[in-house]
């Protein structure tokens, strides 16, 4: 670690980045490689595994003649935001069942009213009708809504098999990562027959690096995605994404309600608005950071590892994670700023979701998932007791057993359900 340490601060000297990526020349497909320029000098590597199906694989629509009635989902919900900072979420909609997964840690069934308190709302004394002295004694005030959203739409959620030609599975990393630690999940449904895309966020993996910091905010790495999406998705598409790219999974989702059939959200964290901190060591100059980059990455593979053994720090090489320049992983830091992306916008999500988390995770409190579970409409948490916020690099088997169980799910809706209930 001194020699690593010594050769950093030489960095700091001469002004090197030592992993900054290069620019690259090409767009065309290379060894299951895409380089998609989504603007002028702006190139993302994408994995794209088109898997050949005989026949060129099955459409959905005609794999059950009564597949139009299968899986339809009555979504109805009415959310109110009050001044003084209270949530209260209201159910309206039909009630799924699960035989496969549980909702909400054990509970087939979501809750008719949820009332929570907004996570970045702060009392000024004076919100949510202020003066209730002055009412008359024995009648209740009656609040006035800040905000409601009222949800009320139908879809259709059905099993995807790998022999569905309309199906495609998106992986999203986050901050520090690559596309490479998806590589147990991308060879795996590959085998399986799905479609599967897996970008380099910009600045991370083989993708271009700019040095401009206004490249790495929230925003402009969302139209990255965006862009990745629109030239890769298929009817059905399902979305992955890990930490900081579960962001980027909601905001597909928010904006693409037809297209995206389900997401997944390994240790992504809670239902708040993005916000970078102010008191973050990541906001500390670039050159400092390329001398504390050895005790980062040290950092790093504690918190994000239940195990710190040579076969961690093996995964950590190989999925080439928390291997970007420091101006990079500061520039991400820093850009973390999407106020959006609150309760409300993630109460108003009517797409199946599953939430991976691994009960070893420093980054990602349980807390935080348990609150996003809370707050979605459809929600699957599952916490795998081995794992920690690499879940998909320690725990490769378990995590792919259950995203492969998520995507052959389908609603049992009260219809079907009573039918078999009469059948009994």
């Amino acid at each position: 670690m001194l020699t690593s340490i010594a050769e950093h601060i030489m960095y700091c000297l001469t002004g090197k980045t030592p992993n900054a990526v290069g620019p690259v020349d090409t767009s065309e497909t290379s060894d299951g490689y895409d380089f998609l320029e989504v603007k002028p000098g702006r190139v993302l590597r994408v994995r794209h595994i088109l898997p050949s199906r005989p026949g060129g694989g099955v459409e959905e629509d005609f794999v059950d003649g009564k597949n139009v009635e299968r899986g339809l989902v009555h979504c109805k919900r009415r959310i109110t935001v009050y001044r003084n900072g209270q949530l209260v979420i209201e159910n309206l909609g039909a009630t799924l069942r699960s035989e496969i997964l549980h909702c909400r840690n054990g509970n087939t069934e979501p809750a008719g009213t949820l009332e929570v308190e907004l996570s970045d709302f702060t009392s000024t004394g004076n919100e949510g009708g202020g003066k209730e002295s002055d009412a008359p004694p024995g009648k209740k005030r009656k609040r006035k809504p800040k905000k409601v959203v009222l949800v009320d739409c139908q879809r259709q959620v059905t099993g995807c098999k790998g022999t569905h030609s309309d199906v495609a599975l998106f992986f999203i990393h986050g901050v520090g990562g690559s596309l490479d630690i998806w590589k147990e999940q991308l060879d795996f449904f590959s085998k399986l027959g799905y479609e599967v895309i897996a970008p380099d966020l910009v600045g991370h993996g083989a993708s271009t690096a700019p040095q401009i910091g206004a490249a790495y905010t929230f925003y402009s790495l969302a139209e990255d995605m965006r862009c990745i999406f629109k030239r890769y998705a298929r009817k059905r598409n399902i979305l992955v994404g890990h930490s900081y790219g579960v962001s980027f999974c909601t905001f597909l989702a928010h904006e693409y309600p037809d297209l995206v059939h389900k997401v997944v959200m390994v240790n992504g964290g809670g239902p708040t608005a993005l916000e970078p901190s102010l008191c973050s060591i990541f906001n500390m100059p670039t050159c400092v950071l390329h001398c504390l980059s050895p005790c980062l990455a040290w950092s790093f593979l504690k918190a994000g590892f239940a195990r710190q053994g040579a076969k961690e720090k093996q995964l950590l090489k190989e999925g080439n994670a928390f291997n970007v320049s420091s101006f990079v992983l500061r520039a991400m830091m820093s850009g973390q700023y999407w106020p959006e992306g609150d309760e409300v916008y993630h109460a108003e999500l009517t797409v199946p979701i599953l939430l991976v988390h691994g009960m070893h995770d420093k980054f990602v409190p349980l807390e935080e998932d348990q609150r996003m579970a809370e707050i979605l409409l459809i929600p699957f948490l599952k916490v795998i007791e081995e794992g920690s916020h690499m879940v998909m690099l320690e725990c490769p088997e378990t995590v792919n057993t259950l995203l492969h169980e998520f995507f052959l799910w389908e609603p049992e809706t009260q219809n079907t359900a009573a039918e078999s209930s009469g059948n009994e």
